[in-house]
């Protein structure tokens, strides 16, 4: 059965105004209204642990007294290098509890990444897993702050205080484990925590995001609890989720697709967060079926490796909706042969908190198929002019993505001349995404104006490419770059991940592209690969397009010099 109307929904009473624009709450405001209506239900499931939110709030109150003894006040900032597990929650609470700015670590980062990310987020407490996944971040963290082994602070981080070691044998000089950080905590007095919760702001940072960095190192995003609490409750109303939900999201939590459309999509409705470390196809078919999830997440690659995988039987699908960042074809999948009838297309950035389009959940397949989305009430989008700047009104017009409103982002931490070009004079965020308008009103994006190439003067998409070969029957993903050509300037190159058991021809595919789009827009050079995941694949899943192209490069011996084939 489809869920009751929106207007039903909890979050929408108590998060929204009639005007379905988001109130300003702080993250613990939120957490003790769920725990006072769904106290003994379960919050959170992953491998070995069932927490209901009563238990969530018991150790995220835990965690902030642990902070404020170990000298952690309202704008600190406390580094987050762990995955995805209710430590993860409970660390991200209590630091909102307190006022402290949580800074989620990627567990993908390599050594000059982490002590970059460090350094720059100004980390005073860091929380982070000894072993994960086969990384020895102990060792890692001792790389890029000796002091770690000794004594604390550094030179190479200066404004580490202290880090606390989650797992493991043995401890570093300077750290102390888990364990003792929060048996610490326990000289915090009730008065004590009650002074700093009370000085909390719905204004204050909550979070800074560090976005992935393509061309450079990543940005950090300061993100209010304004921003990412408000984004939560207008994604929950749109996606239709109920407080009754099981809610299965493999997005990591250093990610703002884990930690706002994950984490406070559940807080904020009441439903039941389900997660795993890591993205194992078979174990999170495993998951959607034996815990009878109603909701998912993910993007284009997340649904085609569910899709693809021998053990994917629709028989043991129980979804109702969700949301998905995926393409037309991708999406017709997810409601055929996934037998989704209420998925959500869903458009958004790190800068905005991150949600800025999404469907309805009772939309009309074709709007929901298509990508055609309305902003959430109180937040603006218009298109304008890549190199204008000039605002474009007309149904049809192609033109970056720009937004103004309440989920925006304060700015990048300690960058102001970053900050500065992100925004036009008129306080618009620009997005660097192309998209475009109906004649209804509705937006959609076409595709990012950095992965966007000229072949021979004509602008190619690498999106509009991609949804050809996904309509073919053997070809389970397809990723689109432009490579250099000293004829063209640029022409298009395609890598081809097929489903199992499906055999396919590079001349049969590229007959297959010609009878479906332009001349100018058909490969000139397609690889049939194992896998992205050594290639260019980010921990959220997402294709590096800048990774594939060091690759085709590389792969095809492409020069300045280079003319490539005919298609």
């Amino acid at each position: 059965m489809p869920p009751p109307r929106p207007h039903k929904l909890r979050e929408r009473r108590v998060l929204l105004d009639s005007n379905q624009i988001p109130l300003p709450k702080t993250l613990a405001d939120v957490l003790a209204s769920t725990v006072a209506s769904r106290g003994a239900l379960e919050a959170y499931v992953g491998p070995g642990e069932r927490r209901t939110w009563s238990e969530l709030q018991a150790s995220g109150t835990r965690m902030a007294r642990a902070l404020l003894q170990s000298g952690v006040r309202r704008g600190d900032h406390v580094g987050i290098l762990l995955g995805n597990e209710s430590l993860w929650i409970e660390v991200f609470f209590g630091c909102a509890m307190i006022g402290a700015v949580a800074v989620p670590v990627n567990t993908r980062f390599k050594p000059d990444e982490l002590q970059y990310c460090l350094r720059q987020a100004n980390i005073k407490l860091l929380i982070y897993a000894s072993n994960f996944l086969g990384i020895d971040f102990q060792s890692m963290l001792a790389q890029v702050e000796p002091a770690v082994q000794s004594k604390l602070p550094g030179t190479a981080l200066p404004s580490l205080q202290m880090a606390v070691q989650v797992g493991g044998s043995n401890l570093p000089g300077s750290a102390i484990s888990l364990q003792q950080f929060l048996a610490a905590g326990e000289l915090v007095s009730q008065a004590e925590l009650e002074a700093a919760k009370s000085v909390v702001s719905p204004q204050d940072i909550l979070l800074i995001q560090y976005t992935s960095g393509t061309t450079s190192f990543p940005k950090g995003v300061m993100l209010t609890h304004l921003n990412m609490i408000g984004d939560a409750a207008s994604v929950a109303r749109r996606m239709g989720v109920q407080p009754t939900d099981r809610y299965f999201s493999i997005r990591p939590f250093f990610h703002v697709a884990g930690s706002t459309l994950s984490i406070l999509v559940s807080l904020v409705s009441g439903c039941c967060l389900l997660s795993l470390p890591k993205f194992d196809v078979a174990q999170a078919l495993d998951v959607l079926d034996t815990e009878r999830c109603t909701l998912t997440s993910g993007n284009d690659t997340i649904f085609l490796m569910l899709i693809g995988h021998p053990d994917f039987d629709k028989a043991r699908i129980h979804l109702r909706g969700g949301w998905a960042a995926a393409g037309p074809e991708v999406m017709l999948k997810i409601s055929e042969l996934m037998g989704v009838p209420h998925m959500c297309n869903a458009y958004g950035q790190s800068e905005a908190s991150p949600n800025v389009l999404l469907s309805d959940w009772d939309d009309s397949l074709e709007d929901r198929r298509d990508g055609f989305m309305f902003p959430h009430p109180g937040v603006e989008v218009r298109l304008a002019d890549a190199e204008t700047g000039e605002a474009l009104s007309e149904a049809g017009a192609q033109g970056e993505i720009q937004v103004r409103g309440w989920n925006v982002m304060r700015g990048y931490h300690n960058q102001p001349e970053a900050t500065a070009k992100a925004f036009t004079p008129e306080g618009w965020l620009k997005t660097g995404d192309l998209g475009e308008r109906n004649a209804q009103g509705r937006f959609r994006m076409v595709g990012r104006l950095k992965d966007m190439f000229r072949v021979g003067g004509e602008n190619v998409a690498p999106a509009e490419v991609e949804e050809v070969f996904h309509s073919h029957p053997a070809i389970q993903q397809a990723q689109v770059i432009g490579v250099p050509d000293a004829r063209l300037g640029e022409v298009t190159a395609v890598f081809i991940l097929l489903k199992d058991g499906c055999t396919a021809e590079r001349g049969e595919l590229i007959a297959w592209s010609k009878q479906r789009c332009a001349n100018f827009k058909v490969p000139r050079y397609l690889d049939v690969v194992d896998t992205f995941e050594h290639i260019g694949m980010t921990g959220s899943s997402k294709i590096q397009k800048n990774k594939l192209r060091e690759h085709a490069t590389r792969l095809w011996n492409i020069t300045a010099t280079t003319i490539a084939p005919s298609p």
